[in-house]
């Protein structure tokens, strides 16, 4: 019981931060990279590498990210999709590139039952298995191709 109170007062609390616009900063996240989330957004690229979107339609269907699992994404060329989660055709017109990022890097911080995992924040998570606990599932690099990607699809 007090592990549920203690999940909603967190919930509310985090839910209270990004509504106030303040900042959460992450020192600990994937390979030592710092984020800044605010107002629903992560406004800095995590790298200064370029991005490639082609490079990062290839992590969007990879087995790695495996984001046609759940995301509709027929622009890729793939023949099977999923239906659990919003379509990602047309999220170039939706979303800006900062907002992208937050919701890849941390889905979490704008959904706590979300079923999407936290693809690049390696702190706080359940349910990571021993060998991959503080460990990004994407490099800063990889994220930032799927948004140069998903930016392409308008």
């Amino acid at each position: 019981m007090a592990r549920n109170t203690l999940r909603g007062t967190m919930t509310v609390l985090l839910t209270a931060a990004l509504i106030a616009g303040c900042a959460l900063s992450n020192p600990q996240a994937g390979e030592g990279v710092r984020y800044t989330l605010a107002n629903g957004e992560i406004r800095e690229p995590l790298t200064t590498d370029a991005p490639d979107a082609e490079r990062g339609r290839k992590v969007l269907v990879s087995r790695e990210a495996n984001c046609i699992l759940c995301h509709a994404a027929p622009e890729t060329g793939e023949r099977f999709f999923g239906n659990l989660a919003p379509p990602l055709s047309g999220i170039g017109k939706r979303l800006t590139a900062p907002q992208m990022r937050a919701r890849i890097v941390d889905p979490l911080a704008f959904n706590r039952e979300s079923i999407m995992p936290a693809y690049y924040r390696v702190q706080g998570l359940n349910r990571v298995t021993e060998n991959l606990r503080g460990k990004p599932v994407l490099s800063a690099t990889q994220i930032e191709d799927v948004i140069a990607y998903l930016q392409t699809l308008q």
